[in-house]
């Protein structure tokens, strides 16, 4: 089966390209067979998610980190595997707690099964991705320790919301760093070290990966305002009506609290009024606000990018910059 779509980046220099290209197909294929299991149940469950597709998108931040060491370092390909399982496994979870009845436009595995069965399949899929990271050796554990603790810390820091005293937008940004940012600079991490790159060059990468993380999320906040039509893998205005505060549903709140706008948002949107909320929202100042933060994170992860060695793989990582940026738009 062939891979998964990923991330539409151009990638101008041809020996890059095809060294990515190899590199996903390779990832594509370990993927799958590490997920595979005596028992045929175990093995349909596990690779619901792998077989719906996804964008790769951290499996593409490994391969490009790797290009600053040795990209046919044997632990690659296996590292970026792990990072792999791991945002799938934290996806099974994700789906039970949002009660998601849909993922990657196919039936979500609580959906298609139940709760329990979702919950399982994704601590199955943490399980084999330890079993890869034991041959990656201790200080690719620590790393993928504190990563998850970052993921969990961000999960729960979301779950109960901002403190009294707490600024919603900072919060916000704070759980984003955790809950996307973490794995994606892991990602960076894993790429930079299995290869054999500097020190500097890693935390280049990792600094960069997170700014890249938290910018992606961003965008997708704002694609669920301005999009047209399912351009963000959803219909917009998903998040409205199901009430999660995004960075500019919180600066429109903060901005006048008696508005009909701030009305509106208080809570899910109900499917009557999700359109006059998107228009009014639409027009607010506080998507200008909210693009302002993406392109901020995008400059922090384009500055450490532009201090690393001049080669094509850092051309491809400022194209991801760019296309961050222009996603959003």
């Amino acid at each position: 089966m062939s891979a998964p779509p990923v991330v539409d980046l151009p990638i101008a220099d041809e020996r890059l390209a095809q060294d990515v290209a190899n590199g996903l197909a390779a990832v594509e294929k370990l993927l799958r067979t590490s997920v595979e299991s005596e028992d045929a149940f175990v093995t349909e469950a596990s690779k619901h998610l792998i077989q719906a597709g996804g964008k790769r998108f951290r499996t593409l931040m490994v391969l490009l980190a790797a290009q600053f060491g040795d990209p046919s370092a044997p632990g690659v390909v296996p590292g970026a595997v792990v990072i792999e399982l791991t945002h799938l496994g934290s996806l099974y979870h994700d789906d039970v707690m949002d009660e998601a009845p849909v993922r990657r436009g196919s039936p979500s595995a609580n959906a298609r099964w139940d709760n329990t069965v979702a919950i399982l399949t994704g601590d199955y899929l943490f399980a084999q991705a330890s079993d890869l990271l034991a041959d990656l050796g201790p200080e690719l554990i620590r790393i993928q320790a504190q990563t998850f603790s970052r993921l969990v810390q961000g999960q729960i820091r979301e779950t109960v919301g901002p403190r009294a005293d707490e600024d919603p937008v900072v919060h916000y940004i704070s759980v984003l760093e955790d809950k996307t940012g973490s794995l994606i600079a892991a990602s960076g991490r894993f790429g930079a070290l299995l290869s054999g790159a500097p020190a500097e060059i890693e935390e280049r990468l990792s600094r960069a990966c997170e700014a890249i993380g938290v910018a992606w999320q961003l965008g997708d906040d704002l694609l669920d305002v301005a999009s047209t039509s399912t351009e963000s893998g959803k219909t917009p205005g998903t998040d409205l009506r199901e009430g999660v505060k995004t960075l500019p549903v919180l600066y429109a709140l903060a901005d006048d609290p008696s508005s009909r706008l701030s009305e509106l948002l208080s809570g899910p949107v109900p499917e009557a009024d999700v359109e006059e909320a998107l228009t009014l929202l639409r027009a607010h100042p506080a998507m200008a606000r909210a693009q302002a933060d993406l392109d901020d994170w995008v400059n922090r992860a384009r500055d450490d990018i532009s201090n690393l060695p001049d080669i094509p793989a850092r051309g491809a990582f400022l194209s991801l910059c760019d296309y961050v940026v222009e996603r959003s738009g």
